[in-house]
């Protein structure tokens, strides 16, 4: 992707199922659990860039000793950092207990059973400690004791947050992530006081019914409770003192989430090819966790996947396969592919078939899956080509050695040619000189395109600003003297927010909605601005079971090859040579390369909750307010 944007965290989860004993004897170490999670956070890196957290617990500890550690970082290089800190406390211990399981377990930390870690890739807010999960709800009640680290963003934070203070409640903070905390901790604590009442006229000690708590303790029950009203996107792991953990998908299945269990591990994490590597287990043997289910884990090893609400319509986000989760997943990498490969046609009609005067590149480095589909899509079709010119000089008797091999010959010409300076950082304040900063981000490999005489199509995985295309891939191609530059994307057009954990909450930021403005202006259809907002007003009096999506009507004013028509206007940067052209991938393309990810709500504003729409006519109206602000 040409523009940088946040997305979403990733997340882990891990429960021993053995005795550490087994694993020092099997694996050579008691922190087998630790390692393997160390990997899982290591193979996810691409989910995360603005922290990192793990927290583990001790199963049946006795009174007075510590069962629960945790550890954040928020450094930049927060998994070295984060890891580095876990591991230098392991190394401060008595060199004759490290290999004592059992000695570990009673008095060293992070040498629990039950583990899990979080990488955070901010969507907003800064990026203090406080920030990283996974966040602690602390009680001197075992079964109290609460962690929570998500996938998430919640479209209706001011409703949950208000039912929170109604309950009595003064949460720390208005956010999604305390908020789920907080919820999901209340009703932890009527639960247990439920179980406790229930069992105290039994004439038990409260150490007996402690026990008894822990294997009553009905999660599915407490999710149930915890999530009824939650709506956005969402995957979260959660850990009870006592041992109980889960892993919650939203019923939607917007965020992914996968797990793997045999008979020494359970695990669950956000991408399957994390678990595949370092559990070297096979595709099918991980499984996607259902949506509206949650993993659930008891303290006693007891393993089920059930529902804590009622399924609905599948809507998984495609931007996980388009560009946000790691390209060696079987599935995402096929799928890359064919984005690119359906772009072939549209590419060589941008060229007028002109394949000896075309050369074809990608932007690095996320399109490199889809530009290899967009080679196999061309060669493809000059196989075609080649069969057509070689019958066509047999009927005519022309049909030579030399013919053959010049048909033969005629391949597209695909070549490196933008190179990405990972060095350079565009941090300056002053304005003029990052700019010109900017422009340098990319560089380029000169002499192999002919001036003025050569084509340049360059893919891209997907263009939501622009901006970075603008000053600097096409300013810097356009060095090159091509006579024309084409720029695909294997994704649709960008045109509503998202709120499900992408940072993409500001309308006015989409050179898609910049480019339908520009035509409302030209065709003086400005008026229609304030009807819209006007709509989008009367929305939020209204239940928001009932908002529509008032936005959408802008759009459908315009065929999907005008607006793109505008957004080649706007990234043409001033005094260009080359002409440019950019062509985007259409919705059914989308659909027929991503069948099991229909999520598309940032292309068609079609949102799968209610408060999606209530978001998108809210970034509308902060648009016509000129209030630079999330909408969420």
């Amino acid at each position: 992707m040409s523009d940088q944007i946040h997305h979403e965290c990733g997340i882990a989860m891990l429960r021993l199922l053995k005795p550490l004993e087994f694993y020092q004897e099997k694996y050579g170490s008691p922190y087998y659990g630790l390692q393997k999670l160390q990997l899982l956070l290591q193979k996810m890196r691409n989910r995360g860039q603005d922290g990192a957290g793990i927290a583990t617990i001790k199963l049946n500890t006795e009174p007075g000793k510590r069962y629960i550690s945790r550890k954040r970082s928020n450094a930049s290089n927060y998994l070295d950092d984060l890891f580095s800190q876990v591991w230098g406390r392991v190394a401060q211990l008595p060199p004759d207990k490290f290999e004592d399981a059992r000695w570990l377990k009673a008095n060293a930390p992070y040498a629990g059973e039950v583990l899990m870690g979080h990488l955070r890739y901010g969507t907003h807010g800064d990026n203090s400690i406080e920030r990283v999960h996974p966040f602690h709800r602390q009680n001197n009640w075992i079964s109290r004791n609460l962690l929570v680290a998500g996938n998430f963003n919640l479209t209706n934070v001011d409703e949950l947050f208000q039912e929170l203070v109604e309950l009595g409640q003064y949460p720390k903070e208005k956010s999604d992530t305390v908020t789920v905390l907080e919820k999901i901790g209340h009703f932890l604590d009527d639960e247990v006081q439920r179980l406790h009442t229930w069992f105290k006229p039994d004439g038990l000690n409260n150490q007996a019914i402690n026990q008894l708590i822990f294997d009553s303790l009905d999660i599915q029950r407490l999710l149930r409770r915890s999530c009824k009203k939650f709506d956005g996107g969402y995957v979260f792991g959660g850990m009870i003192g006592h041992g109980d953990s889960f892993m919650v998908r939203d019923p939607n299945g917007i965020r992914p989430a996968y797990w793997y269990m045999d008979d020494e591990v359970v695990v669950a994490a956000s991408e399957r090819p994390a678990i595949q590597t370092v559990f070297n287990v096979r595709y099918p043997q991980v499984h996607e966790l259902k949506p509206g289910h949650a993993l659930i884990v008891k303290h006693n090893g007891l393993v089920e996947e059930l529902p804590f609400t009622d399924p609905r319509e599948r809507t998984a986000c495609s931007f996980e396969r388009i560009y946000f989760s790691r390209g060696n997943d079987r599935e995402i990498y096929q799928e890359r592919k064919q984005l690119g490969a359906q772009l072939a046609q549209p590419a060589l009609k941008a060229v007028d078939f002109d394949i000896r005067h075309s050369v074809f590149s990608y932007i690095p480095n996320t399109a490199e899956a889809a530009f290899y589909g967009l080679a196999e899509g061309l060669e493809k079709a000059f196989n075609a080509w080649k069969k057509e010119q070689i019958l066509a000089a047999q009927s005519e008797n022309a049909l030579s050695t030399d013919k053959i091999d010049e048909i033969l010959n005629v391949h597209p010409r695909v070549e490196k040619l933008v190179h990405k300076d990972e060095k350079q950082r565009t941090f300056i304040a002053d304005h003029s000189k990052r700019s010109n900063m900017v422009s340098h981000v990319y560089d380029v490999t000169y002499g192999l395109i002919e001036n003025d005489v050569d084509t340049l199509v360059l893919l891209d995985d997907s263009i939501v600003r622009g901006t970075t295309l603008r000053d600097s891939i096409v300013s810097i191609t356009d060095r090159l003297h091509p006579k024309k530059i084409i720029v695909l994307s294997s994704a649709p057009q960008i045109r509503y927010p998202d709120c499900y954990g992408i940072d993409m909450s500001k309308m006015r930021d989409f050179v898609a909605f910049q480019a339908m403005i520009e035509l409302l202006k030209e065709t003086k259809k400005t008026n229609l601005l304030q009807e819209i907002y006007q709509k989008c007003k009367i929305s939020e009096s209204i239940p928001v079971e009932q908002v529509k999506n008032e936005v959408i009507a802008l759009y459908d004013l315009f065929e999907y090859e005008q607006i793109s028509k505008k957004i080649s206007e706007i990234v043409s940067p001033k005094g260009i040579r080359a002409k440019v052209e950019v062509i985007f991938q259409t919705l059914e393309g989308l659909h027929q390369a991503c069948p099991h990810n229909t999520g598309d709500w940032y292309f068609t504003g079609n949102y799968p909750t209610p408060g999606g729409n209530r978001v998108a006519n809210r970034a509308f109206m902060n648009y016509v307010e000129d209030k630079d602000e999330r909408a969420y």
